[in-house]
């Protein structure tokens, strides 16, 4: 029985000479399929958005928009006399409502004695929708009118692919973070960073090169050779271009890991999103264990590790299941006002979005079923939006 059972099989496999080969062709193959959907000549570009959708961001009603508009301030009126508007349109509107101020009531950029926000996004395990809420605040912040930079350390780079960056094709050696805070010849930040489709928002993107930071870490702390220990690396290099942007937001590797630490001491708050389900929260408990520990090292070698805020967001909520629930109000008790009140929906306005490599504020309403969009925008936006009301009172705004 065992020898018909072996019989036929193959010399055994070397492993990993199989997992190269089996990246590259994979690799390839996600090379043609992105070329199907999406011309290498093609630009990525944000959607127009209506006029509740505009007043919404610029933080009007929307008859004060429609008025706006009508004085000349605003799109021409399509054939059937409807407006939509332009991110452009928007920021346009925002000067006009400020009268050409560079920060007032509209225009939300940072003022005199406020400091720079630094929001690490993060969790250990896999799929609990870490990129996607990463993407998503980095856009609507963006679109709110705040000067985000967008900062990719995870190396399989999927926010660097959702802004229209292929880690693959796009991202050449010492473009990523790494290069910034690699411990020899460190190029300057300002070199790295990437303007986007989108108005206000600047990414740093990643690839697998930022593997390197975790390999060199141990070999420079032995040796001595850095001047800077690796947790302040990633805020050291930050000061030099803080006075650019309002808001940094930074999606984590899925691993605790020299960058992951390093983004810890680097941010201003921090954001743990979270499956409601038992794995995932039994995962979470490890995972905030040895976050406490390592960071208590770090605290002691002169890391900084208070913040502005701490938050649990619960992502791939589904409210209907009655298990997922209970285990969102168990986190409740324990976690109280650390919980965000708002949870993110799962949807398969989100999931099919990302097959295409988009975000919500980039697809079309019309290509989904209205009441899915719709759920999935209204959750997003009250997220977003209780995220984005933490940031004003840190400045002391209301």
């Amino acid at each position: 029985m065992l020898q018909q059972r072996i019989q036929g099989v193959d010399e055994q496999e070397h492993l990993p000479s199989m997992l190269a080969a089996d990246a590259r062709e994979l690799a390839y193959q996600l090379q043609e399929h992105q070329k199907k959907i999406f011309s290498p000549t093609a630009q990525k570009t944000m959607r127009p958005f209506s006029p509740a959708e505009a007043a919404a961001f610029i933080g009007i009603g929307e008859g004060y928009l429609r008025q706006i508009a009508s004085e000349g301030h605003g799109p021409q009126p399509l054939s059937n006399g409807r407006r939509m508007y332009a991110v452009e349109d928007i920021e346009r509107i925002r000067r006009v409502l400020d009268d050409g101020s560079k920060a007032g009531k509209y225009i939300p950029h940072r003022r005199a004695g406020e400091k720079l926000q630094v929001i690490s996004v993060m969790n250990f395990k896999g799929g609990s929708g870490k990129t996607t809420t990463a993407a998503h605040l980095s856009q609507y912040l963006a679109l709110r009118g705040y000067r985000v930079l967008a900062i990719d350390l995870d190396p399989q780079a999927s926010l660097s692919a959702l802004f229209g960056h292929q880690p693959e094709l796009d991202v050449g050696e010492a473009e990523t973070l790494y290069g910034a805070i690699r411990y020899e010849n460190p190029r300057p930040v300002a070199d790295i960073v990437r303007s986007t489709y989108t108005t206000n928002l600047h990414l740093i993107p990643g690839n697998l090169e930022l593997m390197e930071f975790e390999h060199e870490t141990p070999k420079a702390m032995i040796g001595g050779s850095a001047e800077t220990m690796f947790f302040a690396r990633i805020g050291e290099v930050l000061t030099g271009i803080e006075s650019f942007y309002d808001v940094v937001v930074i999606d984590c590797p899925p691993q605790l890991g020299f960058l992951t630490m390093s983004a810890l001491c680097a941010a201003t708050s921090v954001l743990i999103t979270v499956h409601p389900q038992m794995l995932d929260v039994m995962s979470m408990s490890q995972f905030l264990s040895m976050t406490s520990e390592l960071m208590a090292v770090v605290e002691k070698a002169g890391g900084r590790t208070s913040y502005d805020w701490m938050r649990y967001l619960v992502t791939r909520f589904e409210p209907n299941d009655g298990p997922q629930s209970q285990m969102t109000g168990f986190m409740r008790a324990i976690f109280g006002n650390r919980m965000l009140l708002n949870a993110m929906v799962k949807s398969t306005a989100i999931s099919d979005a990302g097959v295409t490599k988009q975000t919500l504020y980039e697809v079309e309403r019309s290509q989904f079923i209205r009441g899915t969009y719709d759920r999935a925008m209204e959750s997003l936006s009250l997220v977003n939006a209780e995220i984005e009301e933490m940031i004003r009172k840190v400045w002391g705004r209301k």
